[in-house]
């Protein structure tokens, strides 16, 4: 089969949301054809078809990044009612003690391939359920109005799954001991809100630098804002990845988590721009859960409330989550803890569908792999709906 071209660069300094959704549809057929181009059946995918990856979905991932996310999630906070101002902790998810991985198995695969549950509208869609010792479930779920069957081995565009891996980065070169400053930094809350997007060819230090990146703003500093400015200052000023371009940049965040966790950058954002497998993500996910990243120990560690709605904007500006949701944020990642629909889970779904998560117990992982534009919580429920299903062996 014949690798299909990359689309063509924009010129805009700014993504807009049109822009993103235009350059989405565009590039999905891009990305999720690579694996045909060489990918086989291996484990993981080559480095030659992350490369591929990296540099047609370079424009995709700066969406992530940058204002998209605020536009989608704006429009869902207007006219909200203002709620409890503290969130209960999440209830625990109702569990099987006795059933069998066999039931579990048969549970999660029934649900992720319902046509009647929320699992139904992101199809096309690969899961995959796991435990420190390897996969233990996973599916390709097909679409009868597509012809893409989405894999293992498939490079996908991570958006802002790419700051779990940056936090475990930090995390691991820190020896698990986190300054005031990295943790500051790595919960939204320096002060770093303007941030908009990544040229291909930058170093990390000239995406900061570049258009409103940097714009450092006090009112702002120690309260929750999400956005892609605080990483990539972080990792400019205090990590001294400045002069990292995508290549470059790869390579030192695979010294630290791993090089057997085959990772690629768009662009030189550690927020948004990174391109892995599902598989490759599950490795990554499977070093938290036995110990090999000590970010296995820090999940959900200081969490800071991030709805306006819950705790005031004394605390938090901006996420994008609904608001009709409480969750939290620790160390790049998301504690799913909303006190009616929370499981205590960690994760860090990407806005273009890629849904990663670690159960709230520390000995389940999964994983759902898509690319779609404004994909982000479409997945979330269909995979937590999954994950709900694994842990009551029961179908959803």
């Amino acid at each position: 089969m014949q690798c299909p071209p990359s689309c063509p660069n924009g010129s805009t300094d700014k993504v807009d949301m049109k822009h993103a959704v235009l350059l989405t549809l565009c590039l999905t057929p891009v990305v999720l054809s690579l694996a045909a181009c060489g990918g086989g059946d291996d484990e993981v995918a080559t480095e030659d078809t992350m490369a591929t990856a990296a540099e047609a979905e370079s424009e995709t991932a700066n969406a992530a990044g940058g204002g998209l996310a605020k536009t989608l999630a704006a429009r869902a906070t207007i006219n909200r009612p203002r709620v409890s101002p503290s969130p209960a902790p999440a209830p625990a998810p109702a569990t099987a003690a006795g059933a069998s991985v066999a039931e579990r198995i048969a549970a999660a695969t029934a649900t992720a391939q319902s046509s009647t549950n929320a699992c139904a509208p992101v199809r096309p869609f690969y899961w995959e359920i796991g435990s420190r010792d390897g996969k233990q479930a996973s599916g390709s779920v097909n679409s009868t109005s597509s012809t893409v069957t989405v894999t293992s081995t498939m490079p996908i565009t991570l958006a802002s799954a790419s700051k779990w891996i940056y936090g475990a980065y930090v995390a691991q070169k820190r020896n698990g001991v986190l300054s005031s400053d990295d943790r500051a930094f790595l919960s939204m809350r320096r002060g770093y809100n303007s941030f908009e997007s990544c040229l291909q060819n930058q170093t990390v230090a000239a995406c900061q630098a570049y258009g409103t990146n940097g714009v450092y703003t006090a009112s702002t500093d120690n309260k929750f804002d999400y956005g892609g400015g605080h990483m990539q200052k972080h990792a400019s000023s205090l990590m001294g990845l400045g002069a990292m371009n995508s290549k470059t940049l790869a390579g030192a965040i695979q010294s630290q988590i791993g090089t057997d966790v085959k990772l690629a950058y768009s662009s030189p954002q550690l927020a948004g721009g990174g391109i892995a497998s599902p598989a490759a993500y599950a490795l990554f996910l499977r070093k938290l859960l036995t110990g090999q990243l000590v970010m296995g120990n820090l999940l959900g560690s200081n969490p800071v409330c991030t709805n306006k709605l819950t705790c005031g904007t004394t605390q938090a500006i901006f996420a994008p989550i609904p608001p009709t949701e409480s969750w939290h944020y620790s160390v790049g990642h998301w504690v799913e803890d909303d006190p009616v629909l929370g499981d205590g889970a960690f994760s860090s779904p990407g806005a273009f569908g890629f849904y990663p998560w670690i159960d709230a117990s520390r000995t389940t992982y999964g994983v759902l792999a898509r690319v779609a534009p404004m994909g982000a919580f479409d997945s979330v429920q269909c995979g937590r709906l999954i994950r709900k299903a694994w842990t009551s062996a029961t179908a959803l």
